[in-house]
């Protein structure tokens, strides 16, 4: 059994490590693109419900702001689920080639779950908080600024700095908190797999199935919340709590 915490390069393009994880990536991403195309082409009644349940869902949290963060919300859930989904499919992680390094010699999988992979992770954290910012100085211009950098007051300047930090702080969390529960399951499934071959790892692959659902929901579901959030004024925010 060999378990790597970094994505292994099988092919280099000039410089440019090509890696099992960025393999994945593409190919499942490609496949979703394709599925999608086939489904609307079709008019397909499973893609109408599927969109439009979620549509429902995103539209109880952003309101008259759905139409407008729906797209980034959507795009996350379907690239982040079948990222986990496609982890599990059997070949992924072991089917690949043998490197010697000296005496050494590991084992690097073709394939790997592109959301076990920290370099994907932060990107898509780093996606998530950017396309905040964006929103919250779309919609409220420079005054967005000022819940990070207001000086009118000791507190007032304190809490700011607080906000600025939490900010940082949510790509951190975002990035770890989906690496961490796909990377750990992989590891899981995997020791239990050596250990236990036959029919016990079963259980757990379907916890993983679960797992890899619920932290879908959980990061695009984050991500419109932080967006309404950025896009509410503070008068508009003390309104609908005084509400």
């Amino acid at each position: 059994m060999s378990i790597s915490l970094a994505a292994e390069p099988i092919i280099h393009i000039g410089d440019f490590p090509v890696t099992n994880s960025f393999v994945t990536g593409v190919l499942g991403t490609s496949l979703v693109a394709l599925l999608f195309l086939i489904l609307t082409k079709r008019k397909s009644q499973l893609a109408y419900f599927l969109i439009r349940g979620f549509y429902n869902f995103a539209s109880g949290i952003a309101g008259e702001k759905t139409r407008e963060f729906f797209p980034l919300f959507f795009t996350f859930f379907l690239f982040i689920l079948f990222g986990n989904w496609i982890g599990l499919l059997p070949g992924v992680g072991s089917i690949g080639f043998f490197e010697h390094h000296g005496e050494e010699v590991k084992f690097i999988p073709l394939l790997r779950a592109v959301t076990s992979d920290l370099n994907t992770t932060l990107a898509l954290a780093l996606i998530s908080m950017s396309a905040v910012q964006y929103y919250g100085i779309k919609h409220l211009g420079l005054p967005y600024f000022k819940k990070f950098f207001n000086f009118s007051s000791p507190i007032n300047g304190f809490v700011g700095i607080l906000e600025l930090v939490s900010e940082f702080s949510k790509i951190i969390s975002y990035a770890f908190r989906l690496f961490g529960n796909i990377f750990a399951g992989e590891v899981l499934l995997a020791v239990m797999a050596t250990l236990i071959p036959v029919l016990i790892p079963a259980p757990f692959f379907f916890m993983e199935v679960f797992v890899g659902f619920i932290q879908a929901v959980v990061f695009s579901m984050l991500t419109i919340v932080f967006l309404n959030i950025a896009t509410i004024s503070h008068g508009e925010e003390v309104a609908t709590h005084g509400h």
